[in-house]
């Protein structure tokens, strides 16, 4: 089936199980109101983050096509993105975070396509394009940068979840949804608020995926960079906010240096943050992230990664020393008296491979009720099964056409008849194969003969244990869209009305159709009938200081006078400043 989005050099190279979560970016949708919000905080940052934010932002804007007058196309995007090894994807709010680490692991930016309102210009909680867009892309060209952002996505995607996150995950998402939405009721907002701190309050022991969450949100999404003293600005999150980008070099936001103890730090996304993290360089970025890793199950294995998988109750993958690895939904976890694993056991659909690549014939059509395999040494024999020559197999018994019993040291016992075995290119035994097969530890039965063939895994240890499958292909469509999705905003005939206002002022900017008679036809009818939008009249004022009208006087009266609704005085002193400077150069 042919994909859904456009593909290129970065985006063929997705799993199709990514695919699902692309959307077709509803560019037509954007209200002209909308394309007017996106230049007003594109200039304010501009403007204003080209004096505190990170050397590569103002370049990378340039370097990956976002234009201060418009919403970027994400067409357009791409074919400047693919010069640096980018591309972007359009998606529908948040997605879930092993979806959206994967996408970054395959140098791939995800892009929420919707669009703040007027309302939530100078922060929003929910993603949108002005924050993926103007806040993530501009960094990406710089390439110490992007590579630690591609192989955050490598290692985040591999981070094992609780049962909770999702959860969290899809309480934040509608939270974000409600609060964007003008339509909201106040009382859907208050539930969906109080649902999030719940969960925030209970989450437990911070899981792997909570904690790499953190880190991303403290570098990738809030990060500063620089010295405590005099920090400069990277993360999306700030350089996509006009309020916060400004808030965050106050005094009054502590800055700490980042360092490893940011993953137990927690975040409210409906806050602005009380504290941030100052990395001096981008290398120490990735210095963190690998001192992260090597504390994840991916690279310790043992019990406790098996008890991650269990507890995650999500498809996972353990490896055993021989590289044979098992991805299931694992249930089971026998262990000896010296707690170290001895029996491990998925339920349902599980796949065997090798180096991430599906063992033939060891898929879930095969392996569709489950699996189980003894992990460890035999009972008095030194030299591990994965060690022994084809000699010492057939001196212990181990040998096609044999019935053999093989006690492991922590009780597991297999007793049945070999059929076969199965090797790596370098020749190290992966799998046995038994039939009349009983396998037992105590009482305590884990197989028998009547259930078919039983094809036990090789391995001394678990050394790794990681989320998703081993080969991405093994499960087909993984993961799953959310059900809740962002609300489509009804407009009622007097927004469009002013909308179709935006539009004129769009339009004869553009066109360089400008005149004094035009402006003050549409002053007029925002006068009378739009007396609570402040951009418009500063879109207007802006044509007339430039134009030098006669109105940009009465104009501009105008504008200081709506300066008492405390909502709208901040957005208008800047755009005035802003027009000043302007007038300057």
């Amino acid at each position: 089936m042919e994909p859904h989005f456009e593909l290129n050099e970065v985006t063929k190279k997705l799993p199709k199980h990514l695919h699902k979560f692309v959307v077709q970016q509803p560019y037509d949708e954007y209200t002209a109101q909308n394309q007017a919000v996106w230049r007003y905080v594109m200039r304010m940052n501009v403007d204003y983050l080209g004096k505190v934010a990170h050397d590569s932002y103002l370049e990378g804007l340039k370097k990956t096509g976002i234009s201060v007058e418009k919403i970027p196309y994400m067409q357009g995007m791409n074919r400047i993105l693919k010069e640096i090894g980018w591309a972007a994807v359009s998606v529908d709010g948040f997605i879930p975070p092993n979806a959206f680490m994967e996408f970054q692991a395959y140098n791939v930016l995800v892009i929420a396509s919707d669009m703040r309102t007027i309302d939530h210009i100078e922060y929003t909680p929910a993603p949108d394009i002005i924050h993926e867009a103007a806040g993530h892309a501009p960094i990406i060209a710089n390439p110490e940068y992007a590579e630690y952002l591609r192989r955050f996505g490598e290692i985040g995607a591999k981070a094992i979840s609780s049962a909770k996150d999702y959860e969290m995950y899809e309480a934040i998402r509608l939270l974000s949804i409600l609060k964007e939405d003008p339509n909201s009721t106040q009382k859907d907002i208050d539930e969906a608020q109080e649902k999030v701190e719940w969960l925030q309050d209970n989450m437990g022991e911070l899981s792997e995926m909570a904690q790499i969450r953190n880190l991303h949100w403290w570098t990738v999404e809030y990060g500063l960079i620089g010295t405590l003293e005099n920090p400069k600005i990277y993360g999306a999150g700030l350089l996509s906010s006009i309020g916060e980008s400004k808030w965050c070099m106050k005094d009054e936001v502590k800055k700490v240096p980042y360092t490893l103890d940011a993953a137990n730090v927690s975040f409210d996304i409906t806050k602005p943050q009380p504290q941030l993290f100052v990395t001096p360089d981008f290398a120490h970025l990735s210095l963190v992230l690998e001192q992260f890793a090597n504390k994840m199950a991916i690279r310790t294995g043992g019990l406790k990664g098996v008890e991650k998988l269990i507890n995650s109750k999500n498809v996972g993958t353990i490896e055993l020393s021989t590289g044979v690895q098992i991805s299931g939904v694992f249930t089971n976890v026998i262990t000896d008296e010296n707690n170290k694993a001895i029996y491990v056991q998925t339920t349902g659909p599980t796949a065997l491979a090798n180096r991430d690549k599906e063992l033939i014939g060891h898929g879930i059509t095969y392996h569709a009720e489950g699996f189980g395999s003894p992990i460890g040494k035999l009972k008095g024999i030194n030299i591990p099964i994965e060690n022994m020559s084809p000699r010492d197999l057939k001196a212990y018994g181990i040998y096609e056409g044999e019935q053999v019993t093989l006690e492991f040291e922590g009780g597991i016992k297999v007793v049945g008849e070999v059929i076969t075995g199965t090797r790596d290119l370098r020749g190290r035994i992966l799998l046995i194969s038994f039939e009349n097969c009983m396998v037992t530890h105590g009482e305590t039965l884990l197989f028998h003969p009547d259930w078919g063939i039983y094809d036990m895994a090789v391995g001394v240890e678990i050394v790794s244990a990681f989320a998703g499958s081993a080969d991405v292909v093994s499960f087909g469509d993984v993961g799953k869209v959310s059900e809740t999705k962002t609300h489509k905003i009804q407009y009622s005939e007097s927004d469009k009305k002013l909308y179709s206002l935006y539009d004129k002022v769009r339009e004869i900017r553009e066109n360089g159709m400008v005149s004094e008679e035009k402006i003050q036809e549409i002053f007029k009818e925002v006068n009378t009938q739009f007396k609570n939008d402040w951009l418009l009249p500063l879109e207007l004022l802006e044509l007339a200081v430039l134009n030098n009208f006669s109105i940009k006087e009465t104009l501009r009266e105008y504008i200081e006078n709506m300066k008492s609704n405390k909502s709208y005085t901040t957005l208008i002193e800047n755009g005035l400043l802003l027009l000043e400077n302007y007038q300057e150069v």
